[in-house]
């Protein structure tokens, strides 16, 4: 298939710059990519710049209230579970009045396929803190610095027991649509970050990452299977190491040629490693004063994916395997079998 049967008719209106355009365009030649047919997709939701998404896309689609896709999403999927069903929201959308919504989407494993976009502020309504605006990030809603404390998206996924997680950057098209690829084909509640640039409101917020110089020696692209090498001249490779005096393990950057160069598994179900990677270099992003203790690269591409009972699949196998058992087969059969009174 090709990409262009995914763009609908519609004026992408994204602000010219942003970083939702990169995202909608690997998304397009990802659902290309996986083979499956516009009428087969629903793209489901809430509310902000992300969440126009549906509009762009020639599949089914439904623009919901703010917050609200991943009831929506699990809804749908549940009901038609043929369907591969993708949710789009964004840090505010997802993680603020949508955050119940978002843990209790990912612990109950529903088979959907979620792209959170992460632009650190809320570009809809013109520049107000988001849940992950660094501590102390100066808005329109927080004149002298916001006080709160960040979420760091992988930590609350991890923390829901995610069985799929991966992160990507808006202008590394190749490993976004790798991302979006893997989040399909994993059958589970898949969790794509997308971190994005709003030109407008946060323009820059991934620049230490966003550059393709810095990106060498900042960033990390982990693939099932190979060794954790990174670096311009690709001379570094990640390590655990246990501290000697409080025996807590940690990351640490070691040449290539040292032999405790991890290799990623992806698929391991144990989530120590896999929340050790994702969090790294997370520290830059919590505060706006934030030190920069060590040199840790940020992990892009898939962390983790692991195979568990999804709750679609669960509630299906449940009610036909009550349907088989039913003496009941029709509606009114059901009801004479109930309580009845005569008045």
């Amino acid at each position: 298939m090709e990409a262009s049967q995914f763009k609908s008719d519609q004026y992408v209106r994204f602000c010219p710059g942003c970083g939702d355009h990169a995202i909608c365009m690997a998304l397009q030649k990802a659902m290309a990519q996986i083979g499956i047919a516009p009428h087969q997709v629903a793209v489901i939701s809430g509310i902000g710049c992300s969440s126009r998404m549906p509009h762009y896309l020639n599949t089914y689609g439904f623009n919901t209230i703010h917050g609200r896709g991943g009831a929506v999403a699990t809804g749908v999927k549940t009901s038609h579970p043929e369907l591969t069903v993708w949710q789009m929201s964004g840090d505010g959308d997802c993680l603020a009045i949508g955050g119940n919504h978002f843990i209790h989407e990912i612990r109950r494993n529903v088979d959907l396929n979620v792209c959170m976009f992460n632009n650190r502020i809320y570009g809809l309504t013109k520049g107000q803190y988001s849940p992950t605006s660094a501590k102390g990030f100066v808005s329109k809603s927080s004149p002298f610095g916001t006080v709160e404390r960040p979420f760091i998206p992988a930590q609350l996924v991890l923390g829901a027991g995610g069985t799929f997680f991966a992160r990507t950057l808006d202008v590394d098209v190749p490993t976004t649509v790798d991302c979006l690829v893997a989040a399909q084909q994993h059958k589970g509640c898949s969790i794509v970050e997308c971190l994005v640039n709003c030109v407008i409101f946060n323009n820059g917020t991934h620049a230490w990452i966003a550059d393709r110089e810095q990106r060498a020696e900042h960033a990390i692209i982990l693939k099932h299977g190979e060794k954790m090498i990174f670096g311009k001249d690709r001379d570094k490779g990640l390590a655990v190491e246990i501290d000697p005096v409080t025996f807590v393990p940690k990351m640490i950057v070691v040449p290539t040629d040292d032999p405790r160069v991890l290799v990623h598994d992806a698929h391991q179900p144990d989530p120590t490693l896999h929340r050790f990677l994702a969090l790294m270099g997370q520290h830059r992003f919590v505060s706006v004063n934030a030190e920069v203790t060590d040199d840790l690269p940020v992990a892009l591409g898939v962390i983790r994916s692991v195979e568990a009972e999804t709750y679609d699949e669960a509630v299906n196998d449940q009610i036909a395997d009550v349907r088989a058992k039913s003496k009941a087969k029709t509606f009114d059969e059901l009801t004479a079998t109930l309580e009845t009174w005569t008045m």
